[in-house]
């Protein structure tokens, strides 16, 4: 390649020869074949492209297939050199030839000297405008993250809370519970009971059955009244606090007369005191045990969730990061009156993935799905297989997008929510982790009534 090749170019018009000769002996010629891949889309912009002659086509990966965007057939055409300015910068297309012809190639780091020492302003407004963006960028999708981080934290506490003072207040309860038991063992052993007379009372104990399922508020509340009236006219103080655990327990008169005939006189009051505080000590227990499961489940959910103690590329069940996600957003779909309807294919495989980032793709699109329904409706989650994919959907009940929004979607710093209730980030973050990171795909139908998240993720992790 000469200078001549170059002085052509209108993109070098007002270049000296001397600084397109500069520009020759830094870069590099190479051919353009049909067919031959030159650069590819997300890969470091590590050089600079220009097309002295011949064809090449511009290629995005779009679902399964790679569609052409662009060809650069004028001579003058260029792609590429964005690390020049930018050192995150990377191919926004894959270039492969058309027609025969060839490219001049230079390093990235040559084209920033050259630029540097030809026009110093251009080079400092370039690098300007990609820091500037960057800036930005950075800020808002920190932003962003922390409201996201502030939204979960707030209702993870909210969630973590009830089962938490339900297990403070249980155990307060079994403290003064435990008193009343040894107090009234004490009284039988000051009244001189009989062992044959406490292994009576234990048999009566274990003869109570709880009724099955929920009991009807009504029918509790007569057998307490009966028990409180049978307990004052037997002399027994504080019946109608004794009352309540006997009668949740399954005990009736009945069972009261039968105690009375074992146990009489002074005996009879710390009798039913000892048997009622052994129910209501296995019910505040039973509370506590399930107060705590909760706080044991939430606290697995936020493991599975954040997978902070698992290796960041893994084998995981794309439902495993929904359910999490779902507990995660507990509060804001309860809230938010929500109804969740699960339809899980049961063939869906394990796939190759980043799974705290689409627990992150998981999130968004829950929460702009519980949005969109403002303040209640039907929240779908679909799984199944798609040839050698997995297809996650997220549906809900809004009033859906127009076709002008749809197609914005994903664009980043594109928000129709008002201002603080949103970064823009949302949907572009998704995109980026389920296109750049795991070369899957995802779309948007909408229809007024129905909005559908469609993501397609590779069962098998894609090499390159």
């Amino acid at each position: 390649m000469r200078v001549d090749d170059l002085r052509r170019l209108p993109l070098l018009a007002g270049l000296t020869d001397d600084q397109l000769g500069e520009l020759l002996a830094g870069g590099e010629d190479v051919p353009v074949e049909p067919g031959v891949v030159l650069f590819r889309e997300g890969e470091h912009a590590d050089y600079w492209w220009v097309l002295v002659d011949g064809s090449i086509d511009l290629l995005r990966h779009v679902g399964r297939e790679d569609t052409v965007v662009a060809r650069m057939d004028v001579p003058g055409r260029w792609a590429g050199g964005f690390r020049a300015w930018d050192e995150q910068g990377v191919y926004l297309a894959t270039g492969r030839g058309v027609t025969p012809g060839r490219v001049l190639r230079v390093p990235a780091g040559v084209l920033r000297s050259l630029s540097d020492a030809w026009f110093p302003l251009g080079g400092h407004l370039i690098e300007g405008v990609y820091r500037t963006a960057r800036s930005i960028e950075s800020t808002a999708r920190q932003r962003g993250a922390l409201v996201t981080l502030g939204t979960l934290a707030a209702g993870l506490a909210h969630e973590i809370n009830n089962p938490a003072s339900a297990a403070s207040r249980a155990a307060d309860a079994l403290g003064t519970t435990c008193q009343a038991l040894l107090s009234s063992l004490g009284r039988l052993a000051h009244d001189e009971i009989t062992a044959a007379q406490f292994a009576g009372l234990d048999a009566l104990r274990q003869q109570v059955e709880p009724p099955a399922g929920v009991p009807d508020p009504l029918e509790l509340a007569e057998r307490e009244q009966d028990l409180s009236t049978w307990m004052s006219a037997h002399g027994v103080p504080e019946g109608w606090l004794l009352a309540p655990p006997l009668a949740a327990a399954g005990a009736d008169v009945a069972w009261c007369e039968r105690v009375a005939e074992v146990l009489a006189g002074s005996a009879l009051e710390p009798a039913l005191r000892w048997v009622a505080s052994t129910f209501a000590a296995a019910t505040l227990l039973t509370e506590v045990k399930e107060s705590t499961r909760r706080i044991s489940e939430l606290v697995s959910a936020v493991r599975s969730y954040s997978q902070m103690d698992r290796a960041s590329r893994q084998r995981i069940d794309v439902r495993d990061g929904l359910e999490s996600t779902l507990v995660m957003l507990g509060h804001k779909l309860r809230d938010a009156a929500v109804t969740v309807v699960r339809e899980y294919g049961d063939d869906v495989p394990k796939i190759e993935a980043y799974a705290g980032e689409l627990n992150q793709v998981w999130t968004n699109l829950v929460d702009n799905a519980v949005d969109a329904m403002d303040g209640e409706g039907t929240l779908r989650l679909v799984t199944r297989v798609e040839d050698d994919h997995v297809v996650v959907e997220v549906v809900d009940s809004g009033s859906g997008m127009s076709p002008a929004v749809a197609a914005r979607a994903f664009e980043a710093f594109y928000t129709t929510k008002d201002v603080d209730s949103g970064t823009g980030l949302g949907l572009d973050i998704a995109r980026r982790i389920v296109v750049e990171r795991h070369h899957g795909d995802i779309s948007i139908d909408s229809r007024p009534g129905e909005t559908t998240v469609h993501v397609r993720l590779p069962v098998a992790p894609r090499e390159g």
